[in-house]
């Protein structure tokens, strides 16, 4: 197992000897309950693959954790802690840290936190309101349905989905070979006799689905470009489990389905307006996290320029449109199982860095992410941004080997033909510039990218060799402009327009940006070759005398 979303490991260090600090450790208890629970490993470091040689693990020890960890928390269900010998020998212990189904789980000095992705973060004041309130939602898949037993179901959907997850290649062999019943229940269908939520989500009919709150339903609204609704399709009748409802969306979405053309060679390039991948990623994350204790249609709004898909319940917490491209917080884990297992969604994760790298090769812009308290709205624009850079990175795609994070990093880039590495680490969603190496290390490394400046006023850009080497016919921009050519042509510039403000020259210079040019003109006033006169709204510039 790998540390993640409902697993952490920790040193031997951490419970005994005198860097032990078991508070930690207890709010690391919390978090796991306070989101899905999860197991903590004692005994192998954060970043170790099995435990140190010749470790031994004492009973008396592991009854002293666990008692201690019982008088740290509270509203924390932990079961009994087992030693386990690793293949080298090594000893270590784990147990499971369950989830609060109800309650807000605490350390005995009161403090609250979540887990979000695979780290722990602190919960405080309104947001202790929301965690409150989505509680329910985090449980609400296991629930049994009382009025649903197994033997209600139809016989053909059991087998149809026993038969979808047996034909998976991402299922494992073991649980392939499970019996029927055995696999509904490996997939939480069941509790006893009784279906859960997600057995009857998955298994029951139409009338059975009817029973739970609350059952997905979609409407689907075309618009003409003044806003008028001109088709409507919608699925209120419960009669399809998700997997069936996303492809008769896909279906019967023909809007979905159109595409820009363009000149390519001898050939036409198309481009979807949406790609079908990106598409089905938006429509699984709707289905996947919406919050199904909250009543209310999925939105999927079709306009002449933009695709709007609006879902019941906010963002999950801790989840910003800041940070949605890195960090993961399953608000239906189970439900999310299944739909990877079953290869209808990318990941386990939100798939919006797929969404991202389909965005960067198209070069179109990324979604915008709107939550309110009652709902949660992406928007997606079908327009090209830039024509030039899709056949760039197309020429890029064809001759180099690069990963998902380059080809975000590459698409920002490449439709900005230039910028500072702070922007382009707020485009990337990163707090961390070091972070950023990850992304554009290796595209300047084989030359794709070159960069300008240094620390943060570093610039970057796309290597003009390689545009040249791609015999493309993508035209020069003065947004990469060589720093000695812009003081050229600022020099030039004023020689005809003398006492210019910063404003002026750049009007003249309309493609490079503000921030280049009086970058540049101060540099120039610092070094004397040209001269300022007035208050800084009103100041103008020309050559100096000497000039």
């Amino acid at each position: 197992m790998t540390e993640g979303q409902t697993i952490e490991y920790k040193s031997l260090k951490k419970v005994s000897g005198k860097k032990a600090d078991l508070r930690s450790l207890a709010d690391t208890c919390v978090c796991l309950a306070n989101s899905q629970g999860g197991y903590i490993i004692i005994g192998i470091e954060n970043k170790e693959n099995e435990p140190p040689f010749g470790q031994r693990i004492q009973q008396e020890l592991v009854n002293n954790v666990f008692k201690r960890l019982r008088e740290l928390t509270s509203s924390v269900g932990l079961t009994e802690p087992e030693i386990k010998t690793h293949d080298n020998g090594a000893q270590y212990f784990q147990f499971r840290v369950l989830p609060s189904s109800r309650t807000i789980a605490t350390t005995s000095s009161g403090k609250v936190f979540i887990r979000i992705s695979d780290n722990c973060y602190p919960v405080s004041g309104d947001e202790l309101t929301r965690l409150a309130a989505e509680k329910n939602a985090f449980q609400w898949e296991l629930i049994p349905v009382k009025s649903v037993k197994i033997t209600d179901v139809p016989s053909e959907n059991i087998q149809t989905f026993v038969q979808d997850i047996r034909n998976s290649d991402r299922v494992k062999n073991h649980v392939k070979q499970l019996s029927n019943h055995e696999i509904i229940e490996h997939y939480n269908f069941t509790e006893g006799q009784y279906l859960t939520n997600l057995g009857v989500l998955w298994l029951g009919n139409a009338m059975q689905r009817s029973r739970i709150s609350y059952p997905v339903t979609v409407q689907y609204i075309v618009y003409d470009k003044y806003e008028r609704k001109i088709r409507k399709e919608n699925w209120h009748e419960y009669e399809l489990n998700p997997k069936e409802l996303l492809l008769d969306i896909e279906r019967k979405a023909t809007e979905l389905k159109y595409f820009h053309e363009f000149p390519d060679g001898l050939f036409r390039k198309q481009i979807h307006h949406y790609d079908p991948r990106l598409v089905r990623e938006l429509l699984i994350n709707a289905l996947a996290h919406k919050v199904y204790t909250v009543a209310g249609d999925i939105f999927l709004e079709v306009f002449p320029d933009k695709l709007e898909i609006t879902n019941p319940g906010r963002l999950p917490l801790g989840i910003t449109k800041d940070n949605i491209l890195h960090q993961q917080h399953r608000r239906n884990p189970h439900l999310i199982r299944v739909l990877h297992d079953m290869k209808l969604m990318e990941g386990e994760g939100s798939g919006y860095d797929l969404i991202y790298e389909i965005n960067s090769r198209d070069s179109k812009p990324f979604p915008e992410v709107i939550s309110d308290y009652d709902f949660t709205k992406v928007i997606q624009e079908s327009k090209i941004m830039d024509k030039e850079a899709v056949y760039l990175l197309d020429y890029v795609s064809q001759h180099f080997q690069l990963t998902q994070r380059e080809f975000i990093a590459l698409g920002i880039i490449s439709r900005n033909k230039k910028i500072l590495s702070t922007q382009l680490a707020k485009g990337l969603q990163l707090t961390e510039e070091e972070r950023m190496r990850s992304f554009v290390g290796r595209l300047t490394e084989i030359g794709i990218l070159i960069t300008q400046g240094v620390k943060k006023g570093t610039s970057y850009l796309i290597n003009p060799k390689l545009i040249s080497s791609s015999k493309l016919n993508v035209k020069p921009s003065l947004i990469t402009i060589e720093p000695h050519r812009l003081r050229a042509l600022i020099e030039e510039d004023l020689k005809v327009y003398p006492w210019s403000k910063i404003s002026d020259i750049f009007e003249r210079m309309i493609e490079l940006p503000i921030e280049e040019i009086r970058k540049m003109v101060y540099k120039m006033v610092h070094e004397g070759i040209i001269e300022g006169k007035g208050a800084k709204k009103n100041r103008t510039y020309t050559l100096a005398k000497n000039k």
